[in-house]
């Protein structure tokens, strides 16, 4: 196991790449500054309802207050976000005349948070912006300020504005975006992680290991991308045991954090069959993302092994292994799950059986079936997810 130095995550620090971002313990008391430098006078918060009467809320309010702020929060957002809550959104940042997003909370608060942006200012419809879609002529300008404040480390979606959305009439998952819609800032706190609980500080940190692996696994020629995704699986890979047995490791935290926010980075070259599956049994039965993903992840990689013999060996390093071949690197990842507690199958967080054949002829259009290193067909999706069933 590598050792890595986690005192500079105690400290404040401001990068610029690939948006502003700041990091630091307590931060988020800052906020209200924040939105005066960016010109944003009347934000609406944006969050999921496991999160709504949460602490930090609480503080971010009261920092926008004492700013001399006005603002409103909606809350109204399911653990897979609906295009209906999007809309409903959407008509309170319009009646209470809004002029940026604050998105905070998982990856539900923060996908929530940017679609709402997204729509808020122009009369495109919600799908228009479908990430496989020619986007819409809208200017950067025309965008609000959007803010984003991740509250797990997992989702990594604070630095884009692509978000996975459930399209309540196909009962799929679709990803929405726009090139012209970037966040104004990320606001990194590790405090703000602290008190979640154990199984989903797991359950969101293998999903920010899932993006580092499945990002560094699509085969297109990213040498940024790459390197990115090897720091984030390093640091997720280090620091996700050490948070889960000790939850107040607050250094642990913020490598955590950074780690995970790497890796969502890395997957703006793509992702893999484990997204692409996860996507649509969340869409269909409401699973938890993160941990649907931590299901399927060794199960996908095993599946994937035969095109990625160039990889392996950067990935095993990267998780600390002196042993580079693949079937070292399969096991440690197996092992990790079992140390995390993470369930074996799919039938335990409540997918049912005989649902493969659905599921696979829907992942296989989803976007990041596309971008999986090995192609794929609708019977070998099937199997992979009928092994776990």
């Amino acid at each position: 196991m590598q050792n890595i130095d986690l005192s500079p995550f105690l400290e404040n620090h401001s990068w610029s790449f690939p948006v502003p971002i700041e990091y630091g313990l307590g931060r988020i008391k800052e906020i209200g500054h924040f939105c005066l430098t960016k010109n944003c006078r009347r934000p609406l918060v944006v969050t999921d309802r496991g999160s709504a009467d949460l602490p930090y809320i609480n503080k971010l309010i009261d920092s926008l207050t004492k700013a001399g702020l006005d603002s409103d929060l909606f809350f109204n957002v399911s653990p897979n976000p609906r295009d209906i809550e999007i809309e409903n959104g959407r008509s309170l940042f319009l009646s209470g005349e809004h002029d940026g997003v604050i998105a905070i909370g998982g990856g539900s608060g923060l996908d929530a948070g940017k679609a709402i942006g997204l729509t808020a200012n122009n009369s495109y419809n919600l799908w228009d912006f479908e990430y496989e879609r020619t986007s819409p002529p809208i200017a950067e300008c025309d965008f609000p300020i959007l803010i984003c404040i991740p509250t797990t480390a997992g989702t990594g979606a604070e630095t884009e504005s692509t978000a996975m959305l459930t399209d309540t009439v196909d009962q799929v998952k679709r990803c929405i975006w726009h090139p012209n819609f970037k966040p104004a800032l990320a606001l990194l706190d590790p405090k703000l992680t602290i008190n979640l609980p154990s199984h989903l500080t797991a359950w969101t940190g293998v999903d920010a290991l899932t993006h580092a692996i499945e990002a560094y696994s699509v085969p297109d020629l990213h040498p940024l991308c790459d390197s990115i995704a090897l720091q984030g699986m390093e640091l997720v890979y280090y620091c996700l045991p050490k948070v889960y047995s000790d939850p107040n490791n607050i250094s642990a935290r913020g490598g955590m954090l950074v780690g995970s926010c790497l890796s969502g980075i890395a997957f703006l070259k793509g992702l893999g069959l484990a997204h692409a599956i996860s996507h649509m049994i969340g869409a269909l039965y409401d699973t938890h993302h993160g941990l649907t993903n931590a299901v399927l992840l060794s199960s996908v990689v095993r599946f994937n092994a035969s095109v990625l013999e160039k990889k392996i060996p950067k990935m095993a390093s990267a998780i600390g292994l002196e042993d580079h071949s693949p079937e070292r690197f399969f096991t440690q990842l197996e092992n990790l799950m079992i140390e995390l507690e993470i369930p074996k199958n799919l039938l335990d967080i409540g997918v049912p059986s005989g649902c493969a054949q659905q599921v696979a002829e829907l992942a296989v259009r989803d976007s990041a079936a596309s971008t999986n290193p090995r192609e794929v067909t609708v019977p070998q999706i099937a199997a992979v997810v009928n092994s776990l069933l």
